[in-house]
Formats: C-alpha cells, sequence, structure tokens
C-alpha cells in the first residue's frame, strides 16, 4: 500500500485531480518496445501510477543501450537480459501498485492482437517504442481496425517527432490521419537514418518519450479532448520546431483507415527475417525446444551456454569464426548477434543447430 500522498502533486493539476487519478489508476497502456523511448515512457507511467503495463520487446540488453535506455543496469547488458523482463523487474520495484506484464516476444501479424490483449483487458491505447517501419505498419492496422489511439514517437540524431494518431474518431475524440495517410508506404532500406548511422541524443528520446506520456495520461485521465492534433517535430542542436496539424493529411482513400485493407495485419509484407536496428544482428523463425540438454551441450562445444529463462545464449569462442553470439528463443526465434546479412545468419544456424 502507497502513502495517500505518492501522487499529491500529481492530483493538483487542475486537469487530473482525484478523480483524474482514479481513472489513471484504471487504465492499461501497452508499450510496443522498450528501447529508448520505452523505457523512460513505461518509467513515467508507472510513477504516474497508472493501472497496468504491458511491455512486448523481442530484444535483449546490450552495452550500447546504457547510454539511453533508462531503466538497464550494467548487469542487465552483462547477463543480456530479455528486455522485456529487465524493464519490468525494475518497474516493479518503482511502483508496486502498477501490474506490468512483460511478453519476450517479436510482435507479428500473427500473434499482435493476442500479445495486445485486444479481446481481453484491452488496452486505452498502444504507445509506440518500436525502432523499424514494419512494426509501426503493423500497429497502425491494428489501431485503426480497434479504434485505439497510436501514441507515435520517432527519435534518431538529434531530431525528433511525436504525435497522437486516430484515424477512426472515438467520442469525444476527433479523427486524425493514420499512418498510412501520412507516408503510404514504409520508406525503402536506406531512406532514412538510423540510430547506427546517426546516433542519438538521449535528451531527444526524453522529450519525444515525455510528449507521448503526456498524451497517455490525458487520454488516461479523460482529457483526451485535449489532444493537439498535430504533429511536433524538433531538433535539439539546430534548435529547430515546429508543428505541423494532422486533419489536412487525412486521405479519406487511404487503403487503411479509409477502404479498411490492413495489409501488414493480414501477413501481406512480412518476411523470414529481420535485422535489428542498432544490434548488428538478425532475427529467424526458428522453433526449437531451448530447454533440450543435448543441444547446450552440443553449443557448449563452441562457446559459453546459458538458459536464460526463456532463452538459450550461445557466446561463441573465437576459435569458432563468425558472428559472436546466438541466441535461441522458445516463442521461436533465433538471433544471430555479429551479422547484419541474412545468409550469414542463416549458414550459422545451419552450421551450429541444424535445419
Amino acid at each position: 500500500m502507497s502513502s495517500p500522498h505518492r501522487y499529491h502533486r500529481q492530483t493538483l493539476l487542475p486537469g487530473i485531480g482525484t478523480a483524474g487519478q482514479e481513472a489513471i489508476r484504471s487504465a492499461h497502456i501497452a508499450i510496443i518496445g522498450v528501447g529508448a523511448l520505452g523505457c523512460v515512457a513505461a518509467d513515467l507511467l508507472c510513477r504516474a501510477g497508472i493501472g497496468t503495463l504491458t511491455l512486448i520487446d523481442r530484444d535483449t540488453v546490450d552495452w550500447t543501450n546504457l547510454q539511453r535506455q533508462t531503466l538497464y543496469t550494467e548487469d542487465d547488458a552483462a547477463q543480456a537480459r530479455p528486455k522485456a523482463s529487465a524493464a519490468a523487474a525494475r518497474l516493479r520495484a518503482i511502483n508496486s501498485e502498477v501490474r506490468v506484464y512483460d511478453e519476450i516476444a517479436d510482435l507479428t501479424h500473427s500473434n499482435a492482437e493476442s500479445l495486445l490483449g485486444i479481446a481481453g483487458q484491452r488496452p486505452i491505447a498502444l504507445l509506440d517504442g518500436t525502432d523499424n517501419f514494419p512494426t509501426r505498419y503493423l500497429l497502425n492496422d491494428i489501431a485503426t481496425k480497434h479504434r485505439l489511439p497510436l501514441i507515435y514517437g520517432g527519435a534518431v540524431g538529434t531530431a525528433g517527432t511525436q504525435a497522437t494518431l486516430l484515424p477512426r474518431a472515438v467520442a469525444p475524440l476527433i479523427a486524425t490521419p493514420c499512418l498510412r495517410c501520412i507516408a503510404p508506404e514504409p520508406p525503402g532500406a536506406g531512406a532514412v537514418p538510423t540510430c547506427d548511422t546517426a546516433g542519438v541524443l538521449a535528451a531527444a528520446v526524453a522529450i519525444v518519450a515525455s510528449c507521448q506520456v503526456a498524451d497517455a495520461l490525458k487520454l488516461a485521465s479523460g482529457n483526451g479532448h485535449t489532444l493537439g492534433g498535430t504533429l511536433l517535430a524538433f531538433d535539439l542542436w539546430t534548435n529547430a520546431r515546429k508543428r505541423v496539424a494532422l486533419a489536412p493529411l487525412r486521405d479519406e482513400r487511404c487503403p487503411c483507415c479509409g477502404l479498411g485493407e490492413y495489409d501488414w495485419l493480414a501477413g501481406r509484407h512480412s518476411s523470414p527475417h529481420t535485422v535489428l536496428c542498432g544490434k548488428d544482428a538478425v532475427q529467424l523463425p526458428l522453433v526449437i525446444d531451448v530447454t533440450d540438454p543435448d543441444l547446450a551441450q552440443r553449443l557448449s562445444r563452441v562457446g559459453a551456454v546459458t538458459l536464460q529463462g526463456s532463452m538459450l545464449r550461445v557466446v561463441f569462442s573465437e576459435q569458432a569464426g563468425g558472428p559472436r553470439e546466438l541466441q535461441l528463443h522458445a516463442d521461436g526465434r533465433a538471433v544471430v548477434i555479429g551479422t547484419t546479412d541474412p545468409d550469414v545468419a542463416k549458414g550459422i544456424v545451419a552450421r551450429f543447430v541444424g535445419g
């Protein structure tokens, strides 16, 4: 039981008060991606007393994350802990009143609605902490289909963007364009900078995530009518800042929000492999029993093997050659760290696991 004064400074806000705080306590937000944006957003929402958080992430913590991913420690990086579970443990220590569900999984067209609890304890909004466009377009399909606000955010280099999208109106909220109205197709490979190529300033991340949380708390407290209906874009290094009105960008002929065609949710754009941003890694589908002792024994000949929850981790010895690490996940994934070439990754899996 927390102190009755825990949220006192928040309830003093005229838009929240006691009733708004109780509404926040009853609300459920799903955060997809617990990297830089997701860490800051989850931390702020947890401290604000949100009732339920669902964290979905497929990745593990590494040393390059610690510069900006605020929920993780050096020990998390050394042990390559799954981000969702490491973040959840930290959040439970911050606020024991918040229900935190961690899903160590790759969000795909086949599991997204189930992982997000659409048919169960439905979230009031989806908060985008992702680092890749296919997942964003999948979230856009889900948000549009189920009339859920999509709290978009992006940060790379010293710049950031943020907007809350609600392409199908839910009273008293006003409809906005969906992601496909603004950009009908994802940009091609290499068309936009990434954290790998441009770096990322932690301060830019914090601003974007804070704006995302402000919109989430507006929705949770019953103040969704105060959403700005704009896209914020800024660059902290050049001091540029602007807001773009979203309404004129709405396309009534949009395949997604106009015609109800959910191509990403239908799996029409799914790929058998994924190059993980900021990870120097490739993810491949692989169904395997990670608890098989024979498998662990075979892999121990080429490196150090540990079973960490639902992940079997192999850190290759220098004599093995090739990428430095292989992660086998119980939910049907293999991640090869140390390459961005899908063919190399497939070769590593075939060489050491088979198939």
